[in-house]
């Protein structure tokens, strides 16, 4: 039987990190080579790391690059190799990648479908390639594409197939929000239904507010699933493919015979020579790891966005303030599981309308992490500056304005608690809160992440549920769930009094920031129409907050910062 051992080396680089990511696609070359793989592929821009966004624009990035290649290629004995890598041609630059092959680079795809929308720009980097690649190695003959060309219908896969590939191997930095899984793995499987096997090797790992989920996957040429990889973490998927099975199902599908390639010429092939007899080598079992629940999806890759981002960028710890709220509550559970309790100092900072029951909580809560916890009181400072301030405001009735000098006490400290170890401050602000201001610039806002600032209140707390059922135990003391959320910065605050209800406040903060929708279209699905306009004018106004904020992790189809856009200047209001 005619079987080719694929592997997708599912791989975590770093961007820029030129030498250690070679370093790290040499160790899988040379583990897969073990296992016998004919046919090895890694994701798009493994070299580089995806996005590299402007290091693009440096000449001697682009040549150091090329000279990665070069040494890998070199060690590619007895082995066939796809990795992601920018091209050049003397005059411009390539989303790219490289056949390798008995230590040469036999042949070089160019992405043809370059993404320019949401968190992409590629238009700003890259020239499109205009032509198809197909190889046979070992009898198969395999279509080669990069991410967003195997979203379209008709993309190259498609012309490749028409040319005769039996296997289309796509390598992918598919950026990661929740659901995308789904959507992407229902997409594949209806590009392999045209019968041809699919092989997808997506990208892992954290890259500033980008997480990459993995999750490679092979379907057979019937549109079934025949492997998976892990969700979020590295891994190296092996399935031996039966590629006569593809001609058979070709057979019985007339549908390629009414389409035509309108210039065969216009794919490039690639015949590569010395493929040998394979060894003798015991049959791979195709290994289908079950695809995470919702909420365990997201924590996961609140989990994997937030460790990457601070060891990628040479922290090792940091410090959460800790109200006795939710919301820090998640945070500090996240930040544990991401780096471990020993790397993780909450801080406890009352004032004067700080209760008895938020101390306890942020103690009881520091105790089942098993994390240090630091008490420091700010009211002394707070009448400090009230004193400090009493002449220049008299006249003039407390407002806000009191209420933020404590949140910038409190950011203050927690910035000189970082400078002086070195720790890493983690923000806890929800994006509820960030879409309507319900945050203190310099205060709150103030920190080198922001972990949660893309997850919504509603999910926040189900994510909190899902934190103590994993663990199965309290980890996050259950009256953190039953007291109203308040930032405690005047008598009886709470956040309601401000936003309305959250469960009310969710929905219309999602069809207006992520969908786009009217005051009038909002209203019309059963919203009270003043509240929606309410919410609206609170959403356009903090536009000058967010772009200050600090990066997170995008989890929602629509995330503040590169997915969404709008103008700090800006008169134009609905509604």
């Amino acid at each position: 039987m005619n079987l080719l051992r694929i592997g997708l080396a599912q791989i975590n680089p770093t961007v820029g990190d030129l030498s250690g990511n070679t370093e790290k696609i040499l160790t899988y070359i040379e583990r897969a080579r073990g296992l016998g793989v004919d046919l090895l592929a890694f994701p798009e821009l493994a070299i580089s790391g995806y996005p590299p966004e402007d290091l693009l624009l440096k000449p001697s990035f682009i040549e150091d690059n090329l000279a990665s290649l070069q040494s890998i290629a070199g060690e590619t004995r007895g082995i066939t190799v796809i990795v992601g890598f920018v091209d050049c041609d003397g005059n411009d630059i390539f989303n790219a990648a490289a056949l390798l092959h008995d230590g040469q680079v036999a042949g070089v795809y160019r992405k043809m479908y370059l993404p320019n929308y949401g968190v992409f720009d590629e238009n700003r980097y890259f020239r499109a390639g205009h032509r198809p690649l197909v190889f046979s190695v070992k009898g198969a003959t395999v279509g080669l594409s990069i991410c967003e060309d195997i979203w379209y219908p008709a993309g190259p896969p498609e012309t490749e197939a028409l040319a005769g590939a039996q296997l289309a191997v796509n390598i992918s930095a598919s950026p990661y929000h929740a659901g995308k899984g789904l959507a992407r793995e229902r997409m594949l499987a209806t590009r392999a239904a045209d019968s041809v096997i699919v092989v997808a090797c997506n990208l892992v790992g954290g890259q500033d507010e980008l997480v990459f989920d993995g999750g490679s996957v092979i379907f057979d040429e019937r549109g079934e699933l025949l492997a998976r990889a892990r969700q979020f973490e590295e891994d190296l998927l092996l399935a031996d493919l039966n590629l006569p099975g593809v001609f058979r199902q070709r057979l019985h599908d007339p549908r390629q015979r009414k389409e035509e390639l309108s210039d065969m010429g216009q794919v490039e092939r690639v015949t590569l020579s010395g493929a040998g007899e394979a060894a003798a080598r015991s049959p791979v079992k195709p290994r289908v790891e079950p695809r995470l629940a919702a909420e365990a999806e997201v924590y996961r890759a609140l989990v994997l966005g937030t460790r990457d981002y601070v060891t990628k960028n040479g922290f090792r710890q940091v410090v959460i303030g800790l109200s006795g709220g939710i919301d820090s509550s998640l945070t500090a559970a996240i930040a544990v599981d991401a780096l471990g309790a020993e790397n993780v100092t909450g801080v406890f900072m009352p004032s004067r309308y700080s209760s008895a029951d938020s101390r306890e909580d942020a103690e009881q809560l520091a105790a089942n992490l098993g994390i240090r916890l630091l008490v420091i009181p700010i009211d002394q400072t707070f009448q400090a500056y009230l004193d400090m301030l009493a002449e220049s405001f008299s006249g003039v009735e407390p407002d806000v304005t009191e209420e933020n000098i404590q949140a910038r006490i409190r950011g203050n400290i927690l910035m000189a608690l970082s400078n002086k170890f070195g720790w890493l401050v983690l923000t806890t602000g929800n994006k509820s809160e960030l879409a309507t201001g319900y945050c203190t610039l310099y205060g709150d806002m103030a920190g080198g992440f922001a972990v949660i600032k893309d997850v919504p209140k509603m999910l926040v707390y189900a994510l909190a549920k899902h934190v103590n059922a994993r663990a199965g135990r309290e980890i996050i003391p259950q009256r953190v769930f039953d007291k109203a959320p308040t930032a405690e910065l005047r008598p009886d605050q709470r956040d309601e009094d401000s936003l309305g209800p959250y469960r009310l406040l969710d929905p219309i903060l999602h069809a207006y920031v992520e969908e786009d929708r009217s005051p009038e279209e909002i209203a019309a699905l059963g919203f009270e129409a003043e509240a929606v306009r309410r919410i609206i004018r609170m959403v356009d106004r903090a536009e000058y907050k967010r772009r200050q904020a600090p990066p997170g992790v995008k989890i929602t189809p629509r995330a503040f910062g590169k997915d969404r856009r709008v103008p700090i200047t800006n008169r134009y209001r609905e509604g």
